[in-house]
């Protein structure tokens, strides 16, 4: 560890990796720390969504940059990426309305409304079940555990130096101390998403951040056809802050806990996305706290796959695995603190890192190295040609 970089990054996951690809594009010399022997964490554990469209205000903005940055990298670094948008399904009159003041809010080339007959056209879910529905274009769909690490391997091929098994006790200006020894660098960015405490607890406990666990399993189905794009429900409608922010979605919300007190208890967001072997990532179920305990409820699972199994109309689900997720959580969508001189602490505490990381990173980044030439545009090459 005698190199000394221009940019030092503690932790592996997809928004270490965005600040690693921003510095490379511009130049810098940079090193990885993880205590992981790969990437592990939220990055392999998710939807594989990137929802693009259903973002508001920074998070949005984060999220437009990163779309054109998930597009140039799946090319180069070679990983599986569809333009496929996201159907949102609507089974309520009330859910329908949010998704017509969403249109009108963002305009008829972001949001396409459905009558029921065409939700059925482009997915297959079940007779009578949609009262309407959208897609949106916009979003991108990717396999999460296989671009994450493929962009790792992308970097190291690249010149990024990563040092994985390797736990960092220590963070100064100019210096990551770890387990192996000290790595110095002109700045140093600090990626850990909820683990902001383990190395910076004033600055979580200053921000409230907490852990968020999800639920999740990978199922098999006997659907009428393939699911051609990530599919989101009534209650995503209440939980992504594009559509919360409609004025009927407080009417959603008050009706589905009415009607599902069981699914409101356990924080239900129904969502479902293909992943390319033709396999679907059901999800989540939600809790919130300091920590999250590792046991899962058998009754969490039960309820997504009923849920499941009335929107598509089937009978048969076989689940492959069930696996827990943790991400960041906390009141605001973002977390960028400065704890000394460039250093920066930097976490998406709003459950959209594959979203909006990538973008977020190379806000920070392009703040650290205002100066810095773009003398290596890696990541825009395979677009520009």
């Amino acid at each position: 560890m005698g190199r000394h970089y221009d940019l030092a990054i503690v932790g592996g996951g997809i928004v270490g990796l965005g600040h690693a690809v921003a510095a490379l594009r511009r130049g810098l010399t940079v090193a990885v720390v993880d205590r992981a022997s790969t990437v592990e964490g939220a990055s392999v554990r998710n939807f594989g969504h990137l929802s693009i469209t259903a973002q508001e205000g920074e998070a949005r903005a984060y999220a437009d940059l990163g779309r054109e940055l998930w597009l140039t990298l799946a090319v180069e670094a070679g990983f599986w990426l569809r333009e496929s948008g996201t159907v949102v399904v609507a089974q309520a009159p009330d859910e329908l309305a949010v998704l017509e003041e969403f249109r009108d809010a963002r305009g008829a080339q972001d949001v396409h409304l459905l009558t029921p007959g065409q939700v059925r056209e482009r997915i297959p879910v079940a007779d009578g079940v949609a009262t309407g529905g959208a897609f949106l274009p916009a979003d991108l769909q990717v396999d999460p555990r296989e671009a994450a690490p493929a962009i790792a391997r992308w970097l190291d091929a690249h010149g990024v130096d990563f040092f994985w098994h390797t736990t960092v006790t220590g963070v100064e200006t100019g210096r990551v101390h770890t387990s192996r020894g000290r790595v110095s660098a002109d700045a140093v960015v600090v990626a850990v998403d909820h683990e902001v405490d383990r190395l910076f607890p004033g600055i979580a406990e200053a921000h409230g951040i907490q852990r968020c666990g999800l639920d999740m399993m990978l199922v098999e189905a006997d659907l009428e056809r393939p699911l051609a794009a990530p599919v989101l429900t009534g209650w995503s409608l209440i939980h992504a802050a594009g559509f919360a922010g409609a004025p009927s979605a407080d009417a959603v919300r008050d009706r589905l806990a009415a009607e599902r007190p069981d699914l409101a208890a356990h924080d239900v967001d129904q969502v479902f996305a293909p992943r390319p072997d033709g396999s679907l990532i059901v999800g989540a179920a939600r809790r919130l706290g300091d920590d999250v305990p590792p046991f899962q409820s058998e009754l969490a699972f039960d309820l997504l796959l009923g849920g499941a199994r009335a929107l598509f109309g089937v009978d048969r689900l076989r689940v492959v695995e069930r696996w827990q997720g943790i991400h960041a959580s906390a009141p605001d969508d973002f977390l960028v603190s400065s704890p000394a001189p460039s250093v920066r602490v930097v976490s998406v505490t709003s459950g959209v890192g594959m979203t909006s990381g990538l973008g977020l990173a190379d806000r920070v980044v392009d703040e650290l190295f205002a100066t810095a030439p773009g003398v290596l545009a890696a990541a825009g090459a395979a677009r520009s040609h």
